[in-house]
C-alpha cells in the first residue's frame, strides 16, 4: 500500500543506512562529523519549516485616525481598560466595526505585503542548501566512475580481512611467534563474512580452535589467496591508471567550501532582520474603512533563534571543510608508501602506489591504519612468494620431482625446474642430483637443506634471481664447481657468485656492454680463487676489468660476442697460463698479435669473425703447444704456405669460407687428425693428402670436388669421410683400403654405383653409410643388408 502511494518503505529506508555503513571505511573523521552536523541542520530546517506550515500567521488590528478620549492611543495597550470614573462603567478597547472575515482578509493581505521574505522562506532555503551539502558530501559514492572503483576497492579490502592467509602472515611477522605445534585458525575476533546489512568489518567473539600447522592453509584457501593476489594486481593496475576519485573528492570539497561561504554570507546578513511588529497599509480603505493596520508576526522570535542555531552549525561545518581542504592540499595524496605502516613486519619492500589507489589508501588510513596494514599483505612480493611456496610444495611432492630426474650426456643425474614460482622444498630430498637447472623461477631461493644434495657440483641459473640463506651459501661456496648464469639485467647476476672460492668454471650469458648502459657493471672476480675457465656470451666492446683481475689464473677463456666488435685484445697477454681461447662473433679482421704472448695456448677458435687474409698464421709456430685451430665462418680466400709451420696441429677447421684450393704445404701437417674444409669452393684435392697418415676425420661437404685422389685412401686411420653434395661421379675402388672407416657420407653427388671393394670396410655397418637408395640397390644383397 505504501509503495503504491509513492512513499518510502521501511526496508528502503534501512537500505540507505546500510549503504552508508558500506562506505564508512572511506569516510575520515571530518566527513563523519560533517554528516552528523548535516543531520542536525536538517532537523533544524524541518522543525522551522513545520512551524511555518502549521502556526505561521499575522494578526492585524486597524489603526484609527482619532480615538475616543477615554481610549488609550497606545497600540500596545489596545485591549487594556482606561481608568474608570466613579459614576461610569469600564470601557475596554474601541469598536472597529469589522467582522471576523474582514480580520482574516486583512491578515492574509498584510502577511504577503509587510512580512519580509526571510520570515516566510528562510527555513525552506536553509533546507535546500543543507540538502545540497548532503548530496555533495556523498557525490563520490554515487557518481558511476568513482563509486564502481570504490566499491571494488572495499570488496577487495573485505576479502583481505577474511582471508586466512592474512591472519597467518601477520602472525608469522608479529613479535610473538605462534606455538610450534598448534595455533589458532583465526584470531580471538574474527571478521564476519561481508554482507550489505553489516559494516565492512564486523567483529564478533570466536572461540579458540587449536589446529595443526599443516592444516592452517588448506588447498582451497591457498587457491583463494592466490586468486586474491591476482585480483589485487589487476585492480592496482586499473586504479593507478587515473586519479578520478581524487579529483572528484577534491571537487566536491571545493564545492562545499563555496556553498558554505554562500550560506554564511546570506545567513549572517539576516541576523536581527526578524521583526515581531509591522505596520501595514494594504490600500483597502474603501473596503475596510481603515487605511493602516498594526500587525504582529508570531514566528519572528523563534525564527531568530533558529537562524542563530543554524549559523552556529554552519560555522562548525565551515571549519571542518577548511580542515579537509588544508589536508587535501598540504599532503601528497597521489602517492602512498607502506613504510610507515609496515613496522618492520617482514613483508619486504612494498613498492609505492599512486593515483586513485594511493588516495583511497590514504582515506582508509584516516579511518583506521589497520586496513592498509592488512592490505599490504597482498601487495608484498615476499608474502606472495611465501604463499606460492606453500601451495607449490603441496603440488610438487618428492615422488613427482624424482620422475623428472634424468641423466645428461655425461651420465650425471640432472634435474631441471622451469617456470614455477619457487623451488619446492622436496627437491632437497633428491640426494642423487649432480646438476640442478633453475629457469624462470620468480622467487628462487636455496635454503640450508641444500646440504642434503651431497653430489651437487653444477648449477644452472636462467633468467631468475636466485637468493640463498647463510647455511646454503656456506655449502654452495665449498661444493659448487660449475656455474652457468643467463641473465637479462644485472639483478639476475647473484651477488654470492663473486665469493665461490672453489668454483672452477663460470659461464655468463647476457648484456655486459657498459657503453650502452652505465648501470651494467661486472664486479671483480678476485674472490673466485679457484676459477680456471671463464665463458662469456655477451656483447662486449672491450674486456671488462673484472676479467683482467683473474687473467693470470685462467686456463680457458671464451667469448661469444654477438657480432659486436671487440677491442683492447692486447690485454690477452696477461692470460699467460691460457690453454684454450675462443673469440667468436667478435668482428676480428686479422689474427690478434697478442696470441704470440700466450706460450701455453693449445686451442685457438676464431669462428664467425671477419678474417679474410691469414698470412700471419705462420707466426703461430711459436706456440709449440698449439694443436687445434678453428677458423670457421669467416671470409678466408686462401691459406698461406706458411701454415706448414704449425707442425703440432692436430685439428684444423676452416669450413664456411671462400677457399678455392688447398695449398700443398697444408698436407705437410703430418700430425693432423681432423680436417674440415666444408662449405667452400674447392674443386680439387691434391694427391699430397696421402701424407696425412694420422688423419681420422675428413669433411669436404658442399664443395665442387669432381673426384677423390687415390692417394687419399692411404690414410689408413681414416674413420669418417664426409664428401656429400659435391660433383663426384664415381668412388675409387681403393675405398676398400680403409678398414677403420665407420662413417661415409656420399649424398648429393652424381654417383651411379658403389665399388664392390666397399665391403672391405668392415667397420662400416648399419647407419654408417649415407647415400641415395637407388645407389644402394647396386650393391650385393648381403652387403646391402649389412649396411641397412
Amino acid at each position: 500500500m505504501l509503495a503504491r502511494r509513492g512513499m518510502l518503505t521501511v526496508s528502503e529506508a534501512a537500505s540507505l543506512g546500510e549503504t552508508q555503513a558500506h562506505f564508512k571505511a572511506m569516510k575520515p573523521w571530518w566527513d563523519v562529523l560533517m554528516d552528523y552536523l548535516l543531520i542536525i541542520m536538517l532537523m533544524n530546517c524541518f522543525f522551522s519549516a513545520s512551524l511555518l506550515i502549521i502556526t505561521d500567521k499575522v494578526v492585524c488590528m486597524p489603526q484609527a485616525k482619532k480615538l475616543p478620549r477615554n481610549v488609550s492611543n497606545d497600540f500596545s495597550e489596545a485591549g487594556m481598560a482606561t481608568q474608570p470614573t466613579p459614576n461610569r462603567p469600564k470601557r475596554i478597547g474601541y469598536l472597529t466595526n469589522l467582522d471576523y472575515q474582514q480580520y482574516r482578509y486583512v491578515s492574509a493581505v498584510c502577511y504577503h505585503k509587510v512580512v519580509p521574505w526571510q520570515s516566510k522562506y528562510f527555513p525552506y532555503l536553509a533546507l535546500i542548501n543543507t540538502l545540497i551539502l548532503l548530496v555533495s558530501s556523498n557525490f563520490w559514492f554515487k557518481y558511476p566512475k568513482t563509486s564502481s572503483k570504490i566499491e571494488l576497492f572495499l570488496s577487495i579490502l573485505a576479502k583481505c580481512f577474511d582471508s586466512p592467509w592474512t591472519t597467518k602472515t601477520l602472525e608469522e611477522t608479529s613479535d610473538q611467534p605462534p606455538p610450534e605445534h598448534h595455533r589458532q585458525k583465526s584470531s580471538t575476533f574474527r571478521s564476519m563474512e561481508y554482507s550489505p546489512r553489516t559494516p565492512l568489518i564486523t567483529e564478533m567473539p570466536f572461540s579458540h580452535v587449536p589446529l595443526a600447522v599443516s592444516a592452517i592453509l588448506d588447498k582451497k584457501e591457498g587457491e583463494q589467496a592466490k586468486a586474491l593476489f591476482e585480483r589485487i594486481r589487476h585492480f592496482r593496475a586499473h586504479a593507478e591508471d587515473s586519479d578520478i576519485v581524487h579529483r572528484v573528492y577534491v571537487g566536491q570539497t571545493f564545492f562545499k567550501v563555496v556553498e558554505v561561504a554562500i550560506i554564511l554570507g546570506y545567513s549572517l546578513s539576516l541576523v536581527g532582520s526578524f521583526s515581531f511588529r509591522h505596520v501595514c497599509k494594504p490600500g483597502i480603505h474603501n473596503l475596510m474603512g481603515y487605511s493602516e493596520f498594526k500587525c504582529t508576526h508570531n514566528m519572528a522570535f523563534i525564527l531568530e533563534k533558529l537562524l542563530l542555531t543554524y549559523i552556529l552549525l554552519v560555522c562548525i561545518y565551515a571549519f571542518l571543510t577548511a580542515y579537509a581542504s588544508f589536508w587535501l592540499f598540504t599532503n601528497s595524496l597521489k602517492v602512498y608508501s607502506f613504510e610507515k605502516n609496515s613496522e618492520g613486519a617482514g613483508f619486504g619492500e612494498i613498492p609505492d602506489v599512486k593515483n586513485d589507489f594511493a588516495f583511497m589508501l590514504h582515506m582508509v588510513d584516516r579511518y583506521d591504519t589497520l586496513y592498509s596494514r592488512r592490505f599490504s599483505v597482498f601487495l608484498s612480493a615476499v608474502s606472495e612468494g611465501r604463499l606460492r611456496e606453500l601451495v607449490l610444495n603441496s603440488e610438487w611432492p618428492a615422488e613427482k620431482l624424482r620422475q623428472m630426474v634424468h641423466k645428461d650426456t655425461n651420465g650425471r643425474f640432472e634435474l631441471q625446474l622451469s617456470m614455477i614460482p619457487v623451488i619446492p622444498k622436496d627437491v632437497y630430498e633428491l640426494s642423487e642430483i649432480q646438476v640442478l637447472k633453475i629457469e624462470l623461477i620468480s622467487s628462487a631461493k636455496l635454503v640450508g637443506a641444500v646440504s642434503q644434495l651431497k653430489y651437487l657440483s653444477e648449477l644452472h641459473i636462467s633468467h631468475c634471481s636466485v637468493k640463498m640463506d647463510r647455511d646454503a651459501f656456506s655449502y654452495i661456496r665449498e661444493r659448487l664447481k660449475v656455474l652457468y648464469v643467463k641473465f637479462t639485467d644485472m639483478e639476475e647476476l647473484p651477488s654470492w657468485m663473486y665469493s665461490l672460492k672453489n668454483l672452477n668454471q663460470l659461464h655468463l650469458s647476457g648484456n655486459l656492454n657498459c657503453s650502452n648502459n652505465k648501470s651494467i657493471h661486472l664486479q671483480s672476480l678476485c674472490g673466485l680463487s679457484g676459477l680456471q675457465s671463464l665463458s662469456l656470451t655477451t656483447n662486449l666492446s672491450h674486456l671488462p676489468s673484472a676479467v683482467v683481475d683473474v687473467a693470470g689464473q685462467l686456463t680457458s677463456f671464451s667469448i661469444q660476442n654477438g657480432d659486436t666488435e671487440l677491442g683492447s685484445l692486447g690485454q690477452l697477454k696477461k692470460m699467460n697460463h691460457l690453454q684454450v681461447l675462443k673469440l667468436c662473433h667478435c668482428k676480428i679482421s686479422k689474427t690478434p698479435g697478442a696470441l704470440l704472448g700466450l706460450p701455453s695456448l693449445q686451442c685457438i677458435d676464431l669462428t664467425a669473425n671477419h678474417l679474410k687474409y691469414v698470412d700471419e698464421l705462420g707466426t703461430l709456430h711459436r706456440l709449440r703447444s698449439l694443436s687445434i685451430l678453428r677458423l670457421c665462418h669467416n671470409a678466408i680466400c686462401r691459406l698461406p704456405p706458411s701454415i706448414e709451420l704449425l707442425r703440432n696441429l692436430e685439428e684444423l677447421s676452416i669450413s664456411h669460407n671462400h677457399l678455392e684450393n688447398l695449398p700443398v704445404s697444408l698436407f705437410n701437417l703430418v700430425r693432423l687428425r681432423h680436417l674440415d674444409v666444408s662449405y667452400n669452393r674447392i674443386r680439387l684435392i691434391p694427391p699430397e693428402v696421402g701424407h696425412l697418415t694420422r688423419l681420422e676425420t675428413l669433411a669436404m661437404i658442399y664443395n665442387q670436388i669432381s673426384s677423390l685422389p687415390r692417394q687419399l685412401f692411404r690414410c689408413a686411420r681414416l674413420r669418417c669421410l664426409y664428401v656429400s653434395f659435391n660433383k663426384l661421379s664415381s668412388l675409387p675402388p681403393e675405398i676398400g683400403q680403409l678398414p677403420l672407416l665407420s662413417s661415409l657420407d656420399l649424398m648429393g653427388n652424381n654417383l651411379t654405383a658403389l665399388p664392390e671393394e666397399i665391403a672391405n670396410c668392415l667397420q662400416l655397418k648399419k647407419g654408417g653409410l649415407n647415400v641415395e637408395e637407388h645407389i644402394l640397390g647396386t650393391l650385393a644383397p648381403e652387403l646391402r643388408r649389412t649396411l641397412l
